[in-house]
């Protein structure tokens, strides 16, 4: 298969570079500093691999021809933009990795909606100073056909994906997949940022972890509003979270963070990473479009609302 990879970061590095491994024919689109870095040097990756792998870079959207499998690994505020100048490539299929639920809407846009798959990934790692990436997490990378349904298209690229060594499955509920992990994600991000702790810390205080589960809930009542189900099933379960009692959202956050402290004591939400680089925030494209489809739907979300706020002021002061 012929991959395009958006984007060449940590995600974008560790699944081109496990790609490349195992004889795929990727093609790195990447810019600047980052395209340089990867000509002359390769991807290096350290932790769950240790390997320094020679990937071929475009710097040109324009060059680019066409694809089997279009892989978009930006952040959210940079999606748009990332692929408008890819209007004109033959693709087979397209998915993006970013965080939230605004990004296929953005894909379909311009690729259409019958070539964009539904995707989440449970893969992590952190680009280093020095240009190599930090491979952390190889937990799952889900794909699968929009709404919901088989995929032999979502199929051939796990399988593929698979063979690179990235663990990765079809799911045939994957809108439901996406907004399950987007409700865990947006009350984890909120208190990463915020409280910039650790995952373990901020999810050991109580007051804490109840804005979480508040922001958690709220978000699971925008979906139910869109008739959209939620999963209580791993690695996305969140009925935990939103079905019972606040108080026991809480206990079960908690015992999440025991599990962290365990076995990640070390662990930082994304968006913590990205305040400490002094990087935008994914918070527009993310609580943002939640507020507005609340607002539109006639949704109370007032934590996220007061969240949002807040997490705006960091990233107007914080980021370059």
């Amino acid at each position: 298969m012929k991959y395009v990879i958006v984007g060449a970061g940590a995600l974008g590095s560790i699944l081109g570079g496990n790609l490349i491994r195992a004889g795929a024919d990727v093609t790195m689109l990447a810019r600047g500093a980052r395209a340089t870095y990867l000509r002359d040097n390769g991807i290096t990756l350290r932790g769950l691999v240790e390997d320094t792998i020679p990937c071929r870079v475009e710097t040109d959207p324009a060059a680019l021809g066409g694809a089997d499998v279009v892989i978009v690994t930006v952040k959210t505020y940079q999606t748009a933009d990332a692929v408008a100048p890819l209007r004109h490539m033959r693709v087979g299929g397209v998915f993006s990795v970013a965080n939230g639920v605004l990004k296929n809407r953005q894909l379909a846009e311009v690729f259409g909606e019958d070539a964009v798959l539904g995707s989440i990934a449970m893969v992590s790692g952190e680009l280093l100073g020095d240009g190599a990436v930090k491979y952390t997490v190889n937990q799952l990378l889900s794909v699968g056909a929009l709404p919901s349904g088989p995929s032999a298209a979502a199929q051939a690229i796990a399988d593929s994906l698979n063979e690179a060594g990235v663990n990765a499955a079809v799911s045939e509920t994957i809108q439901t997949d996406e907004w399950s992990k987007y409700v865990n994600w947006s009350g984890m991000m909120a208190l990463s940022v915020l409280t910039r702790l650790e995952t373990y810390k901020f999810l050991s205080e109580p007051a804490a972890v109840r804005v979480a589960a508040k922001i958690m809930r709220e978000t699971a009542a925008l979906a139910r509003a869109l008739e959209i189900p939620l999963s209580n099933d791993p690695p996305v379960a969140c009925g935990d979270i939103v079905d019972g009692s606040q108080d026991d959202a809480v206990a079960f956050l908690q015992k999440i963070g025991r599990s962290f402290e365990k076995n990640a004591p070390q662990h930082r939400v994304s968006a913590l990473q990205d305040v400490e680089r002094g990087q935008h925030l994914e918070i527009h494209e993310t609580l943002g479009h939640t507020i507005a489809e609340a607002e539109r739907l006639g949704v109370p979300v007032p934590t996220i609302e007061t969240c949002y706020g807040l997490i705006g002021a960091v990233d107007r002061w914080v980021s370059n």
